[in-house]
């Protein structure tokens, strides 16, 4: 049996519960290679490290989110009123489903499940650098953002922000609505920035007072102090593109989850809003208006 092989075997029977070690899903002890034998390498011993630390670390405590966030409605952000509604087009939020859970399903469904201190991978999928192949596909989401020269093999660049931008563009989204870019800082900024205009797709959402459904954009941070209400980071985001519910669990699809595209299963609290989950520190929302 091959060592990918093998160490996936581990993952399913076992699960994988992981803690952040680095930027974007990306372990520290990822070699900065483009070499197909060097990337994998630390996927065994990386993996046991961090079911290590989190039996370590799941007993402390979280460290409590300072302030408390201003109330905002529907009709508003930052104190600003929003925009009029887009004339809807149920098609085009299904085609941006359809198009993600087409790459899921090109990766190999991939499920993560997050929880307040554990994270587990039920169902392995192909990774960025197994082969060139999946390479290839990620190569495919950064040329969307401009950087043709990057691929799977590239295993210190964070791609989920591309990957969003691919779906975009291959759902048919207008650059102006949800502008493709090599972070997910510089397309929230731009989405954030005009939510007072009229028509627009997406418009923010506080964490705390709004349900997500499919078709909504869903973004967090690595650490639980990265972003204050309204207010986007420059760094250490991600986002995922809301495909499902499953009663009080919610599904999204995003690139470069545990270094593929994977479907990851969040927990909802009675009210159907997100709850806090390791690894993911919400911040803000993104509702889709279609």
């Amino acid at each position: 049996m091959s060592d990918h092989a093998s160490h996936r075997s581990h993952l399913r029977h076992s699960g994988w519960d992981a803690r952040a070690q680095a930027r974007d899903d990306k372990p520290s002890a990822r070699a900065n290679s483009r070499s197909q034998t060097d990337c994998p390498t630390w996927r065994p011993l990386a993996a046991l490290a961090l079911c290590l630390a989190l039996v370590g670390c799941a007993s402390q405590p979280q460290a409590p989110e300072p302030g408390t966030p201003p109330k905002a409605t529907a009709g508003t952000w930052a104190g600003r009123p929003i925009g009029a509604a887009p004339v809807p087009q149920p098609g085009l939020r299904q085609a941006m489903i359809s198009a993600a859970t087409r790459e899921w399903g090109e990766f190999g469904r991939q499920v993560v499940v997050f929880d307040a201190n554990e994270e587990s991978i039920p169902e392995v999928g192909a990774w960025e650098d197994d082969d060139r192949g999946h390479s290839g596909r990620v190569s495919t989401y950064w040329r969307a953002v401009g950087r043709a020269h990057l691929d799977g093999y590239d295993c210190n660049q964070s791609w989920s922000a591309a990957f969003l931008g691919w779906i975009m563009q291959t759902a048919g989204v207008p650059p102006n609505q949800f502008p493709p870019a090599p972070t997910h800082a510089e397309t929230l900024t731009h989405i954030t920035g005009a939510a007072g205009e009229p028509d627009r797709y997406w418009v923010p959402r506080l964490v705390s007072d709004y349900s997500p459904r499919p078709g909504d954009i869903i973004c967090a941070t690595r650490t639980p102090h990265g972003a204050s209400a309204g207010s986007v980071p420059e760094r250490g985001t991600h986002c995922d593109l809301v495909v499902g519910r499953d009663g009080a669990i919610l599904e999204a699809i995003g690139g470069d989850v545990r270094n593929t595209v994977s479907k990851s299963r969040l927990p909802l609290d009675g009210g159907g809003r997100l709850r806090p989950a390791v690894r993911r520190h919400w911040f803000l929302i993104l509702e889709n208006r279609l």
